[in-house]
């Protein structure tokens, strides 16, 4: 088997899985939705055909039972029934799981067999929905269908003409492609390259008088290079199809480098310009920078075009993440015996790939402590509708992504909180004593209100976890909760982890850099302070607010710093530094050898000077990481 045509079927198929599920969590409420019956449908209908070409028996067979039943289902022969909803849900549960085992390097051959329970569900909601005649046709053997195309009794052939087998007797793949791609209008002879189950279908339907014309593969199904980025209908073979190709993620990251690299180089080739400029420059000598100078904008331009080319190739929208949580939600809300409806808004928002690819652990482990601590089992007791709701959003706000989590449980106690840490011996007696201190506790490592681990929560781990992914990426995570209402997770992480904005500041010696996303508005700082609890604060637009030198919370020792910069956080302070020099977008190459407090990066200025990126978790907790905030003095 071609390895690089199980790879491409695995990506495509696995899109297909996860959109079939989001499906059918649709029709479970819409049980009439003629469009995503035919949707199942074909999904369905579409991996079965390219798990046959790659010689994947149990998968076909289950996605030949399944689409036995949605055919019943669309056709009219049977309706949505609940016990129809849950075998289709086991069915693409299967199929997903075969297919991450496969992606993540499995051998085909030691995929399990389609488990007998999973066979008798399917079987019980097609004979329990259909009238006889429409029950399912038999299931083909594993080694009937390991045996592929070669055990199909005639020959495959192309519109009854050339073979699609080569002279070997192998497959030839570009005319099986073409074979089932065609068309699906008036050449049914283009069918016959179908899977061994799709072939007992057209005879069983033949039997009756009335040969049946099969549904073609899409191209999603072969395609070994080109993928079509489309959602193929029967009605659509002609139809215009933006094609896309699969780029190793890692020959993106190589590229994205050498593109921030390059505009580095040319910010940096015009500071030198400037300088040069400053000179004078007759004759020739003149014409010569002129032409340098129109040059290098040029350059500079097509730098900054490349950049923003090969960052858009890694952004991916929120939406490929979230359609994953509807039916984890289901199963784990049915498992705990509660009603809970997922609400999902701002799946079109588009972030990192690696972001991305980072986030699903974090957010089943808010889902999760969403279902199983904050949900109320007797919601009726509590006043409130039996239904509860979990609403998952995304939304861009300045450079930033924000995700959030909202449900409308019992909430969180922070009294309980505050006894509970101080039993396990995690903070002091006088310590988190504020609501919102006392809600961040949870994220404490070790940090669980469960007295009993059980396989949804309680074991300890989980919050501390998630904390720690969002801040690899530089991004953020708070609660916020009122008891008896709910409790809200919110995620802030930067659209684009290589580049962000920044303002370049100065102070005891060292170039700094602070994310735009959490500056407000620079200010001028007194030479005198009014005090409260003996540390200054500064009266900014009627509102007092404490003032933190930067270099003092960095470690350094702190200078004449007369300039403010009010932080826009959710506890506002002003951060004193010497000097402002100015914003620049930098490309952050993340520290890893060593671990500095507070700073999270370095970069480039455009004077080619190292500048230190100030973390932005460190940041928006009031530079709180540090052992003590020095006050400015």
């Amino acid at each position: 088997m071609d390895d690089e045509m199980l790879k491409d079927f695995v990506v495509e198929a696995l899109d297909l899985a996860t959109n079939v599920e989001e499906h059918l969590l649709t029709l479970e409420r819409h049980p009439d939705d003629m469009e995503i019956l035919n949707a199942v449908f074909r999904a369905f209908h579409t991996i079965k055909g390219g798990a046959g070409f790659v010689n994947l028996p149990a998968m076909v067979s289950a996605c030949h039972l399944t689409e036995n039943l949605f055919d019943a289902l669309r056709t009219g022969k049977a309706a949505v029934t609940p016990i129809a909803i849950e075998a289709a849900l086991q069915a693409s549960g299967f199929v997903a799981d075969q297919l991450n085992e496969l992606s993540n390097g499995a051998d085909p051959a030691s995929l399990a067999s389609m488990p007998q329970d999973l066979e008798d569900i399917l079987t019980q909601a097609i004979e329990g929905q259909a009238a006889p005649a429409a029950a399912a046709a038999p299931v083909p053997s594993a080694p009937a269908v390991a045996a592929a195309p070669a055990t199909v009794s005639t020959t495959p052939s192309i519109n009854g003409g050339a073979s699609v087998l080569g002279a070997d007797g192998s497959l030839d793949w570009n005319a099986l492609y073409q074979a089932v791609a065609g068309g699906v209008g008036d050449a049914p002879p283009a069918a016959a390259v179908a899977a061994p189950a799709e072939v007992a279908d057209a005879v069983e339907d033949s039997s009756s008088g009335h040969p049946k014309a099969l549904p073609s593969a899409t191209p999603k199904a072969a395609a070994p290079a080109v993928t079509p980025n489309r959602r193929a209908t029967d009605n659509q073979p002609g139809g215009g199809k933006e094609e896309s190709i699969r780029i190793d993620a890692g020959k993106l990251d190589a590229l994205l480098e050498v593109a921030g690299e390059s505009v580095q180089a040319a910010n940096q080739a015009a500071v030198l310009l400037e300088k040069l400029q400053q000179f004078k420059f007759e004759g020739t000598a003149a014409a010569l920078m002129s032409t340098l100078a129109e040059t290098l904008g040029r350059a500079s331009r097509y730098s900054s075009e490349l950049q923003r080319a090969t960052l858009s190739t890694r952004m991916q929208p929120v939406g490929r993440l979230f359609q994953k949580f509807p039916r984890l939600v289901r199963e784990l809300a049915k498992d705990l015996g509660k009603d809970v409806d997922l609400a999902i808004s701002g799946a079109e928002t588009e972030v990192d790939r690696v972001v991305v690819d980072s986030l699903y652990d974090p957010l089943v482990h808010m889902l999760r402590n969403s279902l199983d601590h904050g949900i109320e089992t007797d919601r009726a007791a509590a006043g409130k509708p039996n239904k509860a709701t979990i609403s998952l959003k995304a939304w861009q706000e300045a450079s930033s992504v924000m995700i959030e989590i909202f449900d409308d449980g019992k909430g969180m106690d922070p009294d309980f909180l505050r006894k509970k840490a101080i039993g396990k011996g995690l903070i002091g007696e006088h310590d988190a004593q504020s609501h919102d201190e006392a809600l961040q506790l949870v994220f404490l490592p070790g940090f669980s209100t469960k007295e009993v681990a059980s396989s949804v929560s309680g074991r300890g781990v989980g919050m501390d976890v998630v904390k720690t992914a969002v801040e690899k990426h530089r991004g953020t995570i708070r609660i916020d909760s009122t008891l008896g209402v709910g409790t809200r997770f919110s995620i802030r992480l930067p659209i684009e982890l290589s580049i962000i904005p920044t303002m370049l500041v100065r102070t005891a010696g060292a170039a700094l850099a602070l994310p735009m996303a959490v500056v407000e508005r620079v200010v001028e700082l007194p030479d005198d302070f009014d005090e409260v609890g003996g540390a200054p604060v500064l009266r900014d637009q009627g509102r007092p607010l404490p003032v933190h030198s930067l270099a003092g919370v960095l470690g350094y020792e702190p200078g004449n710093e007369r300039v403010g910069i009010v932080m826009a956080v959710p506890h506002p302070y002003i951060l004193g530094v010497e000097a402002v020099e100015g914003t620049a977008d930098l490309v952050i190459k993340p520290l890893t050898a060593i671990q500095t407090n507070g700073i999270t990066g370095t970069a480039r200025s455009a004077e080619g000077e190292l500048v230190l990126v100030v973390g932005l978790s460190f940041l928006l907790e009031g530079c709180r990481a540090s052992a003590k905030a020095v006050a400015q003095v």
